[in-house]
């Protein structure tokens, strides 16, 4: 898995996982997963630049090279779709009692989570007797 592919998994999780993330919040998530791949990438250009005793700042003109400025503006709008989804971790719904009691027990018969251990103890017991 891609480190994108993976931080995107751990947006939606944070989010209360797959099933409550709308079709607008998944829009915003994928426009601040290609966001954040620019920036990442242009921030590595960078710091190559520099290792390689490049400057950030055009002395001719005493400015900042246009693709500093181009990245800031990336990173605006990354930090701009990260409030539009929150920054706080949400918890996942938890299930209503029917659901947990019909996904905990409606396993099938014989399944270690159906059988009571005390009718267990019980039947095995007995099995030697006649």
């Amino acid at each position: 898995m891609t480190a994108i592919a993976e931080w995107r998994r751990e947006l939606i999780t944070d989010l209360g996982g797959d099933d409550t993330v709308s079709a607008q919040q998944r829009t915003v998530i994928d426009l601040a997963c290609r966001s954040k791949v620019l920036v990442d990438s242009i921030d590595a250009w960078l710091m190559r630049l520099q290792q390689d005793g490049g400057s950030l700042v055009n002395k001719r003109n005493r400015s900042l090279l246009p693709v500093v400025i181009q990245r800031q503006h990336l990173a605006d709008s990354l930090a701009k779709y990260m409030g539009q989804l929150g920054l706080e971790r949400r918890q996942r719904p938890a299930p209503s009692l029917t659901d947990y009691v019909q996904e905990r027990y409606s396993t099938g018969e014989g399944d270690a989570a159906t059988r009571h251990p005390a009718v267990d103890e019980d039947e095995s017991s007995e099995e030697g007797v006649p």
